[in-house]
């Protein structure tokens, strides 16, 4: 004799979905709220996934909820006269699982898919946009492809940097448009922090942040991606909220403004050897439109005099209303940086 849960995956596997009541009546002396604990046991287990809510909620076989079209729109589109939020009002109605999203996740989602779409459509210069909505039985996603001049070369033009690699640095700074009469630089930042994972591939490079663990990679694909993807991943269940990811970059919550950064200093020289003033200038650049900025020196092992003195003396000393502060160092490192900030204290 089959038990219960045999008996609702063998049902969940012949029909598209499966609802309480069908269960239910099929399972016959069980009431409602003890088929609702199988199912609920089920979809924690994994072999079932839940969607809608209260009296429209159904049930589908997991292995069939990844192959769904109802879980996946995407189109390709003319950029020319291209507007996002009616862009994403039209994939909402073509997908209903959008509007099954808890709020903070749908919040975060029209956020950061109008950024990024606003990106290709105002910086690409490209003729066509590819733009994809789905989500498995743990992760919303996006993404965004176009076949225009490509962010970081874009970003690289437009500053006079030397390279991708420098424009990526500066995006991870924040702030940085190529439009800054129209464009605040504030679009990729942000995104990247309201992500669990998000890519930017372009050109033969890749920014990838992956929130999960708070890392950040700079990486160079064996495959080129001509043009510009991004690629935005949330986990369906998360507790992530706009405000509170804004609220950690500003100073004083009660004046508007994204005024503070963090710098992760790995990711601004090639290799592992941090001496010069000119490595600590090009770090610094820009950082005089903020009130607060936080070094990270994690996975640095140590830093030469000149760059300590550089970020923590002269910037210091000519930024004095700039509130600097050092994080995640090793002791070498802690050693020339608070050298560096007691010669400060002692020459103002």
């Amino acid at each position: 004799m089959l038990k219960p849960t045999e008996i609702i995956l063998k049902l969940a596997s012949e029909k598209d979905s499966i609802t309480t009541a069908e269960i239910t009546q099929k399972l016959g002396n069980i009431s409602r709220q003890a088929a609702s604990r199988h199912l609920r046991n089920l979809v924690k287990q994994g072999l079932l996934v839940k969607r809608g809510r209260t009296i429209g909620s159904h049930y589908i076989l997991a292995k069939k909820a990844a192959l769904l079209p109802s879980d996946q729109v995407k189109t390709r589109l003319l950029r020319q006269n291209l507007e996002e939020h009616k862009t994403f009002t039209t994939l909402r109605d073509q997908a209903p699982f959008i509007r099954e999203l808890k709020d903070n996740v749908n919040s975060i989602l029209f956020y950061a898919f109008s950024e990024m779409l606003n990106n290709a459509i105002e910086h690409s210069q490209s003729k066509w946009v590819n733009v994809e909505i789905n989500r498995d039985t743990t992760n919303l996603r996006f993404i965004i492809s176009d076949f225009g001049i490509g962010v970081f070369r874009n970003v690289m033009r437009t500053r006079h940097l030397k390279s991708e690699l420098e424009a990526i640095q500066d995006l991870l700074k924040g702030k940085t448009t190529t439009a800054p009469h129209s464009h605040s630089g504030e679009g990729i930042f942000f995104t990247s922090k309201v992500a669990d994972i998000f890519t930017l591939d372009s050109f033969g490079y890749r920014l990838r942040v992956d929130n999960l663990i708070n890392d950040v990679f700079i990486e160079k694909p064996k495959s080129i991606n001509r043009g510009t993807r991004v690629e935005f991943t949330i986990a369906l269940n998360s507790n992530r909220h706009l405000n509170d990811v804004f609220s950690r970059f500003v100073v004083d919550p009660t004046e508007p403004g994204f005024n503070k950064t963090e710098i992760k200093v790995r990711l601004f020289v090639v290799g592992n050897v941090y001496i010069s003033r000119s490595q600590a200038r090009r770090i610094l650049s820009g950082l005089e439109k903020y009130e607060s900025v936080i070094f990270d020196f994690d996975k640095v092992t140590t830093v030469g005099q000149a760059f300590a003195d550089e970020i923590f003396r002269v910037f210091k000393n000519s930024h004095s209303k700039i509130y600097l502060e050092a994080i995640n160092m090793t002791e070498p490192v802690k050693f020339m940086v608070e050298r560096a900030q007691e010669i400060s204290r002692t020459t103002v």
